[in-house]
């Protein structure tokens, strides 16, 4: 029988969030701010994977991600899976699908939009899996063109 190792050690408590597209991984990184976290960290690229072929990987200690947090993950990397862990236990484990709507997540493009320019919230609706539509001007913007707030 052959021993398999694992890359990974088991998490106590805390998030996984796997299936992430290798040139994605330190964008997710970044938008978490995992340098400032003090529990530890573990961040994997180039994971096998037979879904992907390579994918990366993030488990975080102690870490519960809210709405609006997994509402920025699906901006940056739709379809990654979320699986939250307690005492050793799978709990949750989903796939990350961008919400019907995204409020104050996203910043409209439209520079004369009133959102760039009076004290108020975003409102974004999705067209579709790839496009963005604001509320308030209607401009279109593709995932790949967007700035989180």
């Amino acid at each position: 029988m052959e021993k398999q190792q694992k890359l990974v050690a088991a998490l106590e408590n805390g998030s996984v969030i796997d299936h992430i597209p290798t040139d994605k991984l330190f964008a997710v990184a970044q938008l978490l701010q995992l340098e400032m976290c003090t529990e530890p960290v573990l961040i994997g690229n180039n994971l096998e994977s037979q879904v992907m072929g390579k994918k990366g990987i993030i488990k975080i200690a102690g870490k519960f991600f809210s709405e609006a947090e997994i509402s920025k993950l699906a901006v940056l990397c739709p379809n990654i899976r979320l699986t939250v862990i307690r005492d050793y236990e799978v709990v949750e484990k989903r796939e990350v699908t961008l919400p019907e709507t995204l409020t104050n997540i996203v910043k409209c493009a439209n520079p004369v939009c009133i959102t760039n320019n009076e004290p108020m919230k975003t409102v974004f609706y999705r067209k579709d899996s790839e496009t963005l539509k604001c509320r308030y001007c209607g401009k279109e913007q593709k995932l790949k063109d967007i700035k989180l707030k």
